[in-house]
């Protein structure tokens, strides 16, 4: 079947509007407090703002979020506490590429973590994503600055 416009499915009388919306909108929730992620957020884009202080956002259980993806993003400059984002295991694994500004390593290296933290160093615009298979929570994500990210 060829792909069909917005107007050719209009004149087929049936109201697709609410299905290409769901299409073209990314679902975003705004966190500043301590929040538990469910498996039905999965897709789910989080901001994350601690200028009321530190916080954590618990992940699904791994075995509940597998095929899960959430992604989480630093919405302020130096939070004002430390994010955690935790697993229920050190099941966590994957790499985290951070700005070097010296000779030392560009990455925070996660080998059977629980706790990924967006640092109060941490700039606008910091990202990490996890994608669990069921057994592994697997991290990538970027920081502006050394330090972005601790793990433990």
């Amino acid at each position: 079947m060829a792909t069909q416009t917005l107007s050719y499915l209009k004149n087929t009388n049936r109201n697709f509007d609410n299905v290409l919306d769901s299409i073209s909108k990314q679902n975003i929730i705004a966190l500043t407090a301590n929040r538990t992620v469910t498996p039905g957020e999965s897709g789910t884009w989080f901001t994350l703002d601690a200028a009321a202080g530190a916080f954590t956002v618990t992940l699904p259980g791994v075995s509940a979020g597998s095929g899960c993806k959430f992604r989480f993003i630093n919405v302020e400059n130096t939070p004002s506490g430390d994010i955690t984002i935790a697993s229920d295991s050190t099941n966590v694994y994957g790499t985290l590429s951070i700005q070097s500004d010296t000779n030392e390593d560009n990455r925070v290296a996660l080998a059977g973590s629980t706790n990924v933290l967006v640092d109060t160093t941490a700039l606008l615009g910091d990202w990490v994503e996890f994608v669990s298979n069921g057994t592994y929570y697997f991290v990538s994500g970027m920081g502006s600055v050394q330090g972005a990210f601790t793990v433990s």
